[in-house]
């Protein structure tokens, strides 16, 4: 292995870390996973990648792509294969117009910094150290997610490099069944050396936190639901309750707003909210949007975590909000985050891409975190909360999720959506190269 990491250092411009070197550990691990690869290559351009493929192949590793490094199931490295490290393609690009081209491994406070002194914003997450490819690739939900969609949704093309070492561009004209996988299938395609965004005027959202007593979870949670039904699509919203780090059941009701657009249509919009209940607190001001973007961390050694998520449909956003609120109540592990959705998002056709779930009214998220002796002990608690839930919700959303089991990826892509993807899949990675991810295995016999 030691002459074919030598050859591999040979064939690239990037640089090529290996055990033994000085930064081999933080290189090898990602802010919240922790491996031990064979090697670690930071691609300087595009030839580094089709290098670093061609190397993993012929060798007959597993390949981990990194962009941010942020993804629960720990996708962005891998115990004795080959991490390919997009970092050092960080370049943000005005192409003229609104089309920003962004490289594969931006992460989105780069991107927020580049674009906001134009006047120019892109739908992206809420952490800044993210990154663009990884988010993108799954959806892409955040601040913005009801007034201008998912990130994928606001992505115009990709350059990709395949399991074969092409180099493409793919759009709604070139390679149209690829740009259709790419958005929604995550690393399952390629390598997305390049994105290009359509970015929307704005650099500033009405932005904040209003908080309530934990002993009003169940009203506040109900009439927020209700209230962002009719609410506008410059309205997105987030409801966070039972954070064990703030008191647990005891811990204050959160409602983090955030409203795209002029700040007096946002108090009009907002207004309600506050209505909901005892307001204990209320900080919602003007902010530059990269102000609103959490800066991210690494999680200390023998830290884990536990995260789950689902979509919860229409007609079952009012019974869902009810049982979150009780479970809220009760002695339990896990932090509760409620998605609005709907809005932007809910207006694309549920087959446009390979994210599927357009439907969802909100997503629930669980998570759990800390030494991994107190979070492999909530598990239990963790999967009688989601027995609970789960007559309210279905599927999953890829880039909340800690796990990629077969129920995992079925939930993460539905029958039809799956069947479409692995034909994709068939034609552009045969041999599943690109299998660290929520995985499709390529559909090789024609689909009858």
């Amino acid at each position: 292995m030691s002459e074919s990491i030598e050859a591999l250092r040979r064939s690239v411009s990037g640089r090529v870390i290996a055990a033994g070197d000085a930064d081999f550990a933080a290189a090898a691990r990602t802010p919240l996973v922790v491996a031990d690869p064979a090697v670690v290559v930071h691609a300087a351009g595009t030839d580094d990648v089709r290098a670093v493929i061609g190397f993993a192949s012929s060798a007959r590793l597993p390949l981990a792509v990194r962009g941010g490094g942020h993804s629960f199931a720990g996708f962005g490295t891998v115990d004795g294969g080959v991490v390919l490290d997009l970092r050092a393609m960080n370049e943000v690009v005005l192409l003229g117009g609104r089309r920003v081209r962004v490289g594969g491994g931006a992460r989105w406070g780069e991107v927020c910094a580049a674009l906001v002194p134009h006047g120019l914003v892109i739908s992206s997450g809420d952490t800044a150290s993210v990154g663009v490819g990884g988010l993108t690739l799954s959806g892409g939900i955040g601040w913005m997610v009801r007034s201008q969609g998912l990130a994928l949704d606001n992505l115009a093309a990709v350059e990709l490099v395949t399991a074969a070492g092409d180099v493409l561009v793919a759009d709604r004209e070139r390679n149209a069944d690829l740009f259709w996988a790419v958005r929604g299938g995550g690393g399952n395609l390629g390598v997305v050396t390049a994105f290009e965004f359509e970015a929307h005027d704005g650099g500033e959202l009405t932005f904040g936190r209003i908080t309530f007593p934990a002993s009003e979870a169940g009203r506040v949670l109900t009439g927020w639901a209700d209230q962002l039904r009719g609410a506008p699509d410059a309205l997105s919203s987030v409801a966070k309750l039972a954070n064990p780090f703030a008191g647990g059941r005891e811990a204050p009701v959160e409602l983090v707003v955030a409203f795209d657009g002029a700040p007096a249509d946002a108090q009009r919009a907002i207004d309600p909210l506050r209505r909901l209940g005892t307001l204990l607190a209320d900080d919602v001001s003007v902010r530059a949007y990269p102000d609103v973007l959490e800066p991210g961390g690494v999680l200390p050694p023998g830290f884990g975590l536990n995260v789950r998520d689902a979509f919860v449909p229409p007609h079952a956003l009012g019974a869902a909000m009810t049982t979150v609120a009780e479970i809220a109540a009760e002695e339990q592990p896990a932090v509760f985050s409620v998605h609005a959705l709907g809005g932007a998002m809910g207006r694309v056709a549920a087959d446009a891409t390979a994210f599927a779930h357009r439907s969802a009214a909100a997503m629930i998220t669980t998570f759990v975190a800390g030494p991994l002796p107190v979070v492999e002990a909530a598990a239990p608690s963790v999967a009688r909360t989601w027995d609970r839930l789960a007559p309210h919700v279905s599927g999953a959303y890829a880039n909340f999720l800690g796990g990629a089991t077969p129920a995992d990826v079925a939930a993460v892509y539905p029958e039809e959506t799956g069947r479409r993807l692995a034909a994709v899949k068939a034609q552009y990675d045969p041999h599943n190269l690109f299998a660290r991810n929520h995985n499709i295995a390529p559909q090789l016999e024609p689909v009858g």
